[in-house]
C-alpha cells in the first residue's frame, strides 16, 4: 500500500464550524479515488490521510492535487515510532528524491514535527540523528537555512510518517461548503477559469452553455463538453447544460438596433440561467465578465445585463487582467481546448460597433416586441443535461 499525506491550511481557522468543513474535504477526497483499488481516507488529527495500492499512487497524486481545499500532499513512508525506522526511512526518501532530481543534491534539511510528546526524543535529536544518516548514506550536505531538499518527519500518536517529497494542491475551500451555483461557460479562455476560481472558494457548480446549430457546429458543442470535463477533474463542475439558442437569438438580432444585439443576447442567457438555478436548487450565477474587456463587460452593460435576472451575478474574474487569466487557463488545463478554433455562439451576429452603454429604456423597448419570459422558458425547458 502507498500511503499519502493531505495537507489542508485555511480550514484551520473556521473555528466551531470546523468540522463542516473537514467533512466536507473527506467526502471530496473520498470521491476522487474511490475508483482506485483498496483506496481509504482517514482524518488524523490536522492531515487527511490517503491509502491506496501501490500501482495507484501516481493517479492518486494526480486526482489529489485537484482538490480544493488541499494546499499540499506527500507521498509517504509509514514506519514505527523508533528512531532507527525513522533513519531508515529517511534516507530511502532522500535517495529516491535525488533520483528524481539530481539537483536535490546541493543540499538538505530535517524538518520534524513530534506531536506524539510520549516519543522519547526530542524534534532537534530527531533532526539530529536522522540528519547524520543521510548525509553518511547520500554524502549531500546540511543546509538549515536554504536547502534544496526537505527532508519531513511527522510523528503522531497514530502514525509516524517520513517523506521528501511536497505537491501543491489547490487550496481554496472543499468545493460545496459554500453553496451551489450555474455557470454560464462559453468556449473561450475566460470562463472555466472564472468557474475554477469560484471552485476554490467553495462553489459547487452546474454550467450553462448556449448553441446556436447550424451557425456553431459539433466542434464547438465537443469544445466546451471538453472543457467542462477538465473543469470536472477539479471537482468544479459537475453537470453541463447545453441549451439551444438559435431561433431565439435570430429574434433578439432583429427587435432592436444592431449595437444592442450583444446586451440582448447575454439578458436572455441570465433569464435562463435564473430558471436553471432555480430548478438545481443554485443561489447564485457565476460568470467569466472582465471589466472593460469587450463592450458587453463595461459598468453600464454589466449592471443592465444584471438586473434581467433575480439571482446574485459573481464575477470572479472582474479585475483581472488577460495575461493573468491566460497564466491560470494553462495551470488548470483548458488553455489549449479553448484556443481550439471553433467559435460559440457569443461570436455570432455581433455588429461591428456595439453599443458599450446601452440604454436600458432602448433594451426594454427591443425586448417588448418579444415574449422573452416565455423565450427563456423555452430555452431552459428544452436544454439538454449531460452528467459529467
Amino acid at each position: 500500500m502507498t500511503t499519502i499525506l493531505c495537507r489542508y491550511g485555511e480550514l484551520f481557522l473556521k473555528g466551531g464550524n470546523r468540522h463542516i468543513f473537514l467533512r466536507a474535504l473527506a467526502n471530496n477526497v473520498r470521491a476522487a479515488v474511490r475508483d482506485l483499488p483498496e483506496a481509504k481516507v482517514s482524518l488524523p488529527h490536522g492531515r487527511v490521510v490517503v491509502a491506496v495500492a501501490d500501482q495507484a499512487r501516481a493517479e492518486a497524486c494526480s486526482r489529489l492535487e485537484r482538490v480544493f481545499g488541499l494546499v499540499s500532499i506527500s507521498p509517504v513512508a509509514s514506519v514505527a515510532a523508533d528512531i532507527d525506522a525513522i533513519c531508515a526511512a529517511a534516507v530511502v526518501e532522500a535517495q529516491a528524491a535525488v533520483e528524481r532530481d539530481p539537483d536535490l543534491r546541493r543540499s538538505f534539511k530535517i524538518e520534524p514535527h513530534r506531536s506524539n510528546k510520549q516519543f522519547p526524543l526530542q524534534s532537534h535529536e530527531i533532526a539530529c540523528r536522522a540528519g547524520d544518516a543521510v548525509s553518511e548514506a547520500t554524502g549531500i550536505p546540511v543546509d538549515v537555512h536554504n536547502p534544496a531538499l526537505r527532508v519531513g518527519i511527522e510523528i503522531s500518536t497514530q502514525a509516524t510518517h517520513v517523506f521528501a517529497e511536497r505537491r501543491p494542491a489547490p487550496g481554496g475551500l472543499p468545493a460545496g461548503v459554500s453553496g451551489r451555483a450555474i455557470l454560464l461557460l462559453s468556449g473561450g479562455i475566460d470562463s472555466p477559469v472564472a468557474g475554477w476560481l469560484a471552485a476554490k472558494r467553495g462553489l459547487a457548480q452546474e454550467a450553462l452553455t448556449f448553441h446556436s446549430p447550424p451557425f456553431t457546429g459539433e466542434k464547438a458543442k465537443d469544445k466546451v463538453i471538453a472543457l467542462a470535463r477538465q473543469l470536472n477533474r477539479w471537482q468544479a463542475v459537475s453537470t453541463l447544460w447545453i441549451a439551444g439558442f438559435t431561433e431565439t437569438q435570430k429574434r433578439l438580432r432583429a427587435a432592436g438596433r444592431p449595437e444592442l444585439a450583444v446586451v440582448l443576447y447575454r439578458r436572455m442567457m441570465v433569464r435562463v440561467a435564473d430558471l436553471l438555478c432555480e430548478r438545481a436548487h443554485c443561489g447564485a450565477i457565476v460568470t467569466g465578465d472582465n471589466l472593460g474587456q469587450v463592450a458587453s463587460q463595461t459598468l453600464t452593460n454589466m449592471r443592465n445585463i444584471e438586473v434581467a435576472g433575480r439571482h446574485l451575478i459573481l464575477r470572479p474574474l472582474l479585475t483581472y487582467d488577460k495575461v493573468e487569466i491566460t497564466a491560470l487557463a494553462r495551470r488548470i488545463g483548458t488553455y489549449d481546448i479553448s484556443a481550439l478554433p471553433f467559435e460559440d455562439c457569443c461570436s455570432l451576429f455581433v455588429p461591428a460597433h456595439p453599443a458599450t452603454a446601452a440604454r436600458l429604456s432602448d433594451v426594454e423597448r427591443a425586448e417588448a416586441t418579444l415574449d422573452v419570459a416565455k423565450e427563456a422558458a423555452d430555452i431552459a425547458e428544452q436544454a439538454e443535461r449531460i452528467v459529467l
